[in-house]
């Protein structure tokens, strides 16, 4: 196993700095790009006033700074959930959406679509369909009072599958809102509405700084769980804390963007093969990379066939896959 080297101050806060800069630099170039291409002079003049254009400022304001503050939340958010959950099961395969909490919210905002609820009543049902399923893989993935990796990913899996073959079954039965339970299955951000950002938004925020402010306990729970006590740390409420946070906050993402695939798998596992294994440095890299990387690909899905759009969960894994087995196999090759 890797060791974790000594992060000084300085080195920790330049990272986090070039990290921010990344997500600003792929912030602007979501907001200016598009059906209709913004310069840089109309797109801050959008901000700080002077802009004689109201059209141009209208779709900066209101339809692209909205899905770029969504990307941002939905990334980093999926991110640093996977980069967690693979560290407290100590499986690479573990992802915000293995566990089922995903097959959950999607049944909910099917459940919705089917009974004709209104988006209000789409994001209640799916947010409480992430936490009913959350609960019960919560309650039954517990082994001797603890919560046991093996176990709680197998119920997971199964869990999902359920929930799963319960969404293909209403879809049979839905009629005009088809394409949209589709959209949702296939992850869009177009689908959610900008007054949930004051919701969504500080959600996400405050359960990644919680998360990063732990960052440290993750590289214990590496050692093994033995190890971990041993050292002081509290595995099963650590474990238990990591497990409700996390999956509160990819409930709430689940209900707004649909099932956005992939970057909880991803993202982390790039961030290990640039920065290493030291999660005082991967957890805010994966919020950051995983942020930067749902904007590209948002921007992609929108312009490449404008002016209609593809769903940005089918373009984060057409992109994802060759690159992660791209950065796989060189690892491996490096190695051996």
């Amino acid at each position: 196993m890797e060791s974790v080297k000594r992060l000084s101050r300085g080195r920790y806060s330049l990272q986090l700095v070039l990290f921010l800069i990344l997500t600003c630099i792929t912030i602007i170039i979501g907001l200016s790009s598009g059906p209709v291409n913004i310069g840089l002079k109309e797109l801050f003049s959008a901000f700080f006033g002077g802009n004689s254009d109201q059209t141009i400022t209208k779709i900066i304001l209101e339809i692209r700074l909205p899905r770029v503050l969504y990307a941002v939340a939905v990334g980093g958010g999926l991110s640093i959930a996977g980069a967690v959950f693979q560290a407290v099961l100590m499986n690479p395969l573990a992802e915000p959406y293995i566990l089922g909490i995903s097959s959950g919210g999607t049944f909910g905002a099917v459940l919705s679509f089917l009974i004709g609820a209104s988006f209000l009543g789409t994001q209640l049902l799916s947010f409480s369909g992430a936490l009913i399923v959350m609960i019960i893989v919560f309650l039954l993935g517990k082994r001797f009072g603890e919560l046991e990796p093996n176990v709680l990913l197998l119920t997971g899996v199964m869990v999902g599958a359920f929930f799963s073959a319960a969404i293909l079954l209403m879809m049979t039965m839905l009629n005009d809102s088809l394409r949209t339970a589709v959209f949702w299955l296939m992850g869009n951000l177009s689908i959610a509405d900008k007054e949930n950002l004051k919701f969504v938004l500080p959600v996400t925020f405050a359960v990644s700084f919680l998360l990063i402010l732990n960052s440290n306990k993750y590289n214990l729970l590496s050692l093994g769980t033995e190890s971990a006590k041993q050292l002081g740390l509290n595995t099963t409420f650590f474990k238990n804390y990591t497990y409700l946070l996390s999956s509160i906050m990819i409930g709430t993402l689940v209900s707004v963007s649909g099932i956005i695939g992939f970057v909880g798998l991803l993202v982390p596992h790039v961030c290990r093969m640039i920065f290493g294994i030291d999660n005082r440095v991967v957890l805010p890299a994966s919020f950051f990379i995983g942020a930067s990387y749902l904007i590209l690909c948002d921007t992609l899905a929108r312009t490449i066939i404008s002016p209609s759009e593809l769903p940005v969960g089918a373009v984060t894994a057409i992109v994802g896959a060759p690159v992660f087995i791209y950065l796989l196999r060189k690892r491996f090759n490096s190695i051996y």
